[in-house]
């Protein structure tokens, strides 16, 4: 079922169509992809299809589009801003031909029946296949533990997945010899495969556990640029070292890499840990065979690109400068605002600054007002029901618009994130909205020149755009911080 409303936008401005279809559903991915193929069409302006979650509504309202009061997480939104009522019959079409196309299976000389269930499809998995569980959080206990069952290793993608269901699972996984991944794993290299968001490296003597997924990039990254290779990284999820869960899969990645020959030097790189934790950790790596250098956030510790060179020290291998392209023009404002898509180049920022200006505040609503602010996008609460910032940067563009319209804004920091899974173009998407922002912008580009997004060309759009272009996030964020002092 279905209900619409149509409405001009303003005298000689066109006229918009909101549409909820009632029981309908797609993942957010898909839904992204029908908005893009809906905004090529002739005489549609903007469109945005999406399920009704909050924040979906949220970015609706910020579009100019009346949402029904009645639109409810069950709800799915077509909402078309047109040139004319002309062009509306021509939108839908569009709109149910790429939904139509979202949900085709793949296609081949016979039709296949897909598996119920994981346990019926891991029957029919290779020999020590990993079990991939991206479904809404709510759901990834079952899956994850019919692949546990199955006696598989797990990467679970899923966020919003309970602490103490993570908990059960890598209680169990330990028991069994077994490897637990995420919840909220976005990162991962296990046998020369990424899974999940990863950059193309070759391979080389670290190993990485990674509690931390846009960390573990940074480093795959820097390391990538001084010409070192990684043979695996395993992603264990940002809570892993946390007290509740106590690093149970962090221990399973150590045990696994000091076992492996063909690692030198193993890396743990985390956001900021439990302290109990980390002084535990560090007991359990110093009786391993393999070196372990710990890379763990926090206030006080190393950075991110200090971790890095000294990985590059224990090998013996030289430091590089850390490339930089194009240069920014002084602060306009007094203000620092960060807009991240990756959740621990946001931490790593705000850590930075902080050292610096005091208090930098991490909530969205923050970036509207008078203190410095960092802000995630890519966290749970700015995700439920809709894809991550890596692939969908429609929330962070919106913000970006009214920080650069708002004169106290004095420099803008971001991240492009680059690797397998992510956007397809993502400077190509943010370079125009830059032009808009009267403030120095400073952004971290995270990526190997093997990465399928081609990192030179992401440079250069991002650079002819005016940007200043870093590959080291903590150099890009000191860099913000010398043009605010130079200004105060």
């Amino acid at each position: 079922m279905s209900t619409a409303v149509s409405s001009p936008t303003g005298p000689g401005t066109g006229t918009s169509h909101v549409e909820l279809r009632s029981g309908a559903y797609a993942d957010s991915v898909a839904l992204l992809q029908v908005s893009r193929a809906v905004q090529g069409v002739a005489g549609v302006r903007a469109a945005q299809v999406a399920m009704a979650t909050p924040l979906n509504i949220e970015v609706l309202t910020s579009m100019g589009f009346a949402v029904p009061d009645a639109a409810g997480p069950n709800d799915m939104v077509v909402a078309v801003h047109l040139e004319d009522e002309d062009a509306l019959a021509g939108a839908l079409a569009a709109v149910d031909e790429a939904l139509r196309a979202a949900s085709k299976r793949s296609t081949g000389s016979a039709e296949v029946a897909p598996h119920r269930t994981t346990a019926t499809a891991l029957r029919d998995a290779e020999e020590g296949a990993v079990a991939l569980i991206s479904v809404p959080g709510q759901h990834a206990l079952v899956e994850a533990m019919d692949a546990l069952d199955a006696g598989r290793d797990v990467m679970i993608f899923s966020d919003n997945v309970p602490v103490e269901q993570e908990v059960a699972l890598k209680r169990i996984a330990a028991e069994r010899g077994l490897l637990v991944m995420g919840p909220d794993c976005g990162t991962a290299v296990v046998g020369g495969v990424g899974l999940g968001f990863a950059n193309v490296v070759q391979p080389g003597p670290v190993g990485l556990v990674a509690a931390s997924g846009t960390g573990c990039q940074q480093l795959l990254s820097l390391l990538d640029h001084a010409g070192v290779g990684v043979t695996s990284a395993l992603g264990v999820g940002g809570r892993d070292l946390s007290a509740e869960v106590g690093g149970l899969a962090t221990r399973e990645g150590l045990r696994r890499l000091d076992a492996d020959p063909d690692v030198e030097l193993v890396v743990v790189v985390s956001k900021p840990p439990a302290a109990s934790v980390a002084a535990d950790l560090e007991q359990y790596a110093a009786a391993l065979d393999t070196p372990v250098e710990l890379a763990l956030l926090g206030a006080g510790q190393p950075d991110l690109t200090a971790a890095a060179e000294r990985v590059l020290t224990r090998l013996g291998v030289p430091v590089p400068s850390w490339p930089v392209w194009g240069s920014a023009p002084a602060a306009t404002g007094p203000l620092l605002r960060g807009l991240f898509a990756g959740g621990t180049l946001a931490g790593e920022a705000r850590l930075i600054a902080a050292e610096a200006l005091g208090e930098v505040t991490s909530a969205p609503a923050a970036l509207a007002g008078d203190s410095h602010a960092v802000v995630d996008f890519g966290d749970d609460e700015l995700t439920t029901g809709r894809a991550h910032p890596m692939i969908d940067p429609t929330l962070r563009l919106e913000h970006l618009a009214r920080v650069g319209a708002d004169p106290r804004t004095g420099v803008v920091l971001l991240d492009v994130v680059l690797g397998h899974g992510a956007e397809d173009d993502p400077a190509g998407s943010l370079a125009p909205a830059l032009a808009a922002v009267a403030a120095p912008v400073l952004v971290t580009v995270v990526g190997t020149g093997a990465d399928p997004q081609d990192l030179e060309r992401q440079v250069r759009l991002l650079a002819e755009a005016g940007a200043e272009v870093h590959l080291s996030n903590a150099g890009a964020t000191r860099r913000a911080l010398e043009l605010l002092e130079a200004r105060a």
